[in-house]
């Protein structure tokens, strides 16, 4: 889709209701969604981080930023992510947080940044957080300046693909909680996207979908 089209369709999705947990689940591995439904937040208190869902014109197509995390001795080493990252003292509320690191991951200047609305929070267990996602644009084409001690790199998603229902797949995997299991999620180039990411990004297809 030509990015000043996209720029005519943004604001709409204010007018809509996010399919929130229906669109969720849809990405959810099996036996996670007992596992979530039996989570006493008042008990774990879960982390707050916050990410950015961010849409730029590349050749003037509309685009997807996504990055691809280093690997490291952690739950989400060599991951598919949205930039984003924990909430600091310093942040005056969650949006802050979501462009901020947005900033500091891939160097996107915050003035660049225009915020569409909130997405819906998305739980992940292995790491006790809950992520805030936002969606938003730049007007501008990126040139972007990794963070290199925590991103590897940048995958970028033409708009026409992440609509196109082909990129949905289901994959057999090893989790921090299961076996060898089939779990639903995006195939990005030869990326597979799961978990949290796949969740937030099956709420974003499904809502894109009511106002394009």
């Amino acid at each position: 889709m030509h990015f000043d089209e996209f720029l005519k369709y943004a604001p709409k999705v204010l007018n809509v209701a996010l399919p929130a947990r229906k669109a969720h689940v849809k990405m959810v591995p099996p036996n996670r969604e007992e596992l979530l439904k039996n989570i006493d937040f008042s008990k774990t208190i879960p982390k707050k981080a916050a990410v950015m869902m961010l849409f730029y014109p590349k050749k003037s197509e509309t685009h997807l930023a996504l990055i691809l995390r280093n690997s490291y001795n952690g739950v989400h080493s060599s991951q598919i992510a949205f930039p984003g990252g924990k909430v600091e003292p310093e942040d005056f509320d969650l949006k802050q947080t979501a462009i901020r690191e947005t900033h500091e991951e891939i160097g996107v200047h915050p003035n660049a940044i225009n915020i569409v609305c909130a997405f819906t929070e998305v739980y992940i267990p292995p790491s006790n957080y809950m992520v805030y996602p936002f969606l938003g644009y730049s007007q501008v084409e990126l040139d972007f300046e990794l963070q290199v001690d925590e991103v590897a790199g940048i995958v970028e998603l033409p708009l026409k693909d992440f609509l196109d229902d082909k990129i949905i797949v289901t994959n057999t995997m090893k989790t921090s909680y299961a076996g060898n299991i089939e779990v639903p999620g995006f195939q990005v180039n030869e990326h597979f996207v799961w978990g949290a990411t796949a969740m937030m990004l099956s709420e974003l297809k499904e809502t894109l979908k009511l106002v394009l």
